[in-house]
This record gives structure tokens, C-alpha cells and sequence, in this order.
């Protein structure tokens, strides 16, 4: 596992502070939990690909079901 270092002002470490507390989670926790989420997240453009393939093909999958 690697460790990084980020510098943040002091009021967003204060926002996020709250927000680990509102959680039940430490900062660190918070901060490594929202990473993992942002980075879960699908692209912009591959969402719209497969909407645009699944809309394309919906007859044919449709068929196939």
C-alpha cells in the first residue's frame, strides 16, 4: 500500500473532519473511503457509450430474452 501526502487549507480539513464524524469514521478512513468512491464511479463517456449500444441493439436484446 502507498502513502500520500496532500496539503488542504484548514477550514476544508474542518469540513472533512465533520463529515468523517458524521460517518462514525476517522479522517483518514473518510478521505480513503471517498477516494475508493470517486474512482468507482464509470467515466462520463463510457456511460453514454453503453447507453448508446444498449439503446442501438434493445430489438435484439429484446429477442434474445
Amino acid at each position: 500500500m502507498t502513502t500520500i501526502t496532500v496539503q488542504l487549507d484548514d477550514s476544508k480539513i474542518v469540513l472533512l473532519r465533520e463529515k468523517a464524524q458524521k460517518y462514525g469514521l476517522r479522517l483518514d478512513q473518510f478521505v480513503a473511503a471517498s477516494i475508493e468512491d470517486l474512482i468507482a464511479q464509470p467515466e462520463p463517456e463510457f456511460d453514454e457509450a453503453v447507453r448508446r449500444v444498449l439503446s442501438k441493439n434493445k430489438e435484439l436484446y429484446e429477442r434474445l430474452a
